[in-house]
């Protein structure tokens, strides 16, 4: 279970909402914090420096490399479960099975999420049981038929490890693996323990809500408990909300990383960039597919079988210049649309739409993180797209609906409503939402 802290008394941030006129803001999250008391919050980073995105801002240790340092007795002689893939790894690139077993930590079980341990499968892939090659341990998949680790699997563990970089957004499945471990956790009375990491796109929220009638459980989990598209947590704090606000009563150990703070990108952290899956190649890319994810549940290619995924929105069907022409009066802000003609892979083992087909595509430049709105971009981009050539757009399967969070939001779309004025209403939700989100955070905006 966890125990309350009296909320922390810092200065709150305005939230920010756009008028009909203009595009509507990403909201930043307001500033207080709090939460439960086996969670303690690191000390406050200083000041930043550098503006470019890819200047370092600050060090940041993650919380694998705090647990070693500070928190070993909660692992000391016990067998560890490690829910973990390769994105896990220590400031030198050193992955998470590797480094705890080096620091004398039991490790009897590996469990594998999307894309698996190694993180070279395909989304949707299925991940096999078996043996790490490297360090010999059991692996079991958390990405097959119940998604949740076994009474089987969890026989002789005595604490469960979640330790994966997130990229803060909803459909991506890695923070809804954990929630469904922390469930099987608590059933079985065995202490959960998260490594924190950086949210890699800040703590920024944008976007609709996720309702529980919408909820996904099945083989692609694109959402499991209500947040935004582009949530703006780490998975420590995604962790003690979910514990806390869907009462799951999991004996939960949060380890905080050191030295970030909530408005430093992924790459002005120090920390070495590894792909979390095989598609999500950049920091901006983590931060376009929180709005580009729409368009995998219709008939527009956003970039996979490219060399930038998540970075293109078009289809052979489309004419682009128009489509950049008429998505200008929106007046998006912080990117810039650029038509270039692309032909998306042959290769069959990699999942694509279009294959080895020719088009004219608008590839998305992100020329202003703090300005850029993903998930508000992709929803006009998408309007424009579905009114330019409405009898080819097509919507593929229910995860749009899933994805998009709610069925008011899917019928406004289907309506063919105006995205300023679908906005608007989700930001009613989104305001509603952070301000229970607070009492979650780790780390307070200075």
């Amino acid at each position: 279970m966890t125990k309350q802290l009296a909320p922390l008394r810092l200065p709150l941030l305005a939230l920010a909402f756009a008028s009909m006129g203009g595009a509507p803001a990403c909201t930043p999250a307001p500033g207080s914090g709090g939460g439960a008391a086996d969670s303690v919050p690191p000390p406050a980073a200083q000041a930043g420096g550098g503006t470019a995105p890819t200047a370092a801002r600050t060090e940041v240790i993650p919380g694998l490399e705090v647990l070693v340092r500070d928190s070993m007795h909660l692992l000391r002689g016990k067998r560890v479960g490690l829910i973990t893939n390769q994105s896990a790894v220590t400031r030198t690139g050193e992955h998470a099975a590797d480094y705890l077993r080096a620091n004398g930590v039991n490790l009897v079980a590996l469990f594998g999420p999307e894309h698996g341990i190694r993180g070279d499968l395909e989304a949707g892939e299925t991940v096999a049981a078996g043996r790490d090659t490297k360090t010999g341990v059991p692996v079991y998949s958390l990405y097959d038929r119940t998604q949740r680790p076994t009474d089987e699997e969890l026989r002789g563990v005595d604490v469960l490890v979640f330790d994966i970089q997130d990229i803060g957004a909803r459909p991506y499945t890695f923070v809804w693996t954990m929630a469904m471990a922390m469930e099987e956790a608590a059933r079985k009375r065995i202490p959960f323990v998260v490594l924190d990491r950086p949210n890699p796109i800040t703590d920024v929220s944008e976007g609709p809500v996720m309702h529980a009638d919408v909820k996904n459980v099945t083989q692609v989990i694109t959402g499991y408990y209500p947040t935004p598209l582009r949530h703006g947590m780490t998975v420590g704090e995604v962790a003690r909300y979910f514990n806390d606000d869907a009462n799951v009563g999991a004996q939960l150990h949060v380890v905080p990383a050191e030295g970030w703070r909530p408005d430093v990108f992924f790459d002005q952290t120090g920390l070495p960039f590894v792909r979390p899956s095989p598609n999500i190649r950049s920091v901006d890319a983590e931060l376009k597919y929180s709005g580009l994810v729409l368009a995998e549940a219709t008939n527009v290619h956003a970039g996979r079988g490219t060399e930038a995924p998540f970075s293109y929105f078009g289809a052979p069907w489309l004419d682009a210049e128009r489509l950049r022409q008429a998505v200008a009066q929106y007046n998006l802000p912080g990117v810039r649309l650029v038509p270039e003609q692309i032909r998306p892979t042959r290769d069959p083992a990699v999942y694509t739409t279009y294959r080895d087909t020719a088009f004219t595509s608008l590839r998305l430049d992100v020329t202003d993180r703090e300005a850029f709105r993903p998930v508000y971009t992709a929803l006009v981009l998408l309007t424009e797209a579905k009114r330019q050539n409405p009898e080819r757009f097509r919507i593929m399967n229910a995860g749009f609906t899933q994805m998009i969070g709610s069925r008011w939001a899917r019928e406004a779309f289907d309506r063919g409503e105006d995205p300023r004025v679908i906005q608007r209403r989700w930001d009613e939700e989104l305001q509603a939402w952070m301000q229970k989100r607070e009492r979650y955070r780790l780390y307070p905006r200075q």
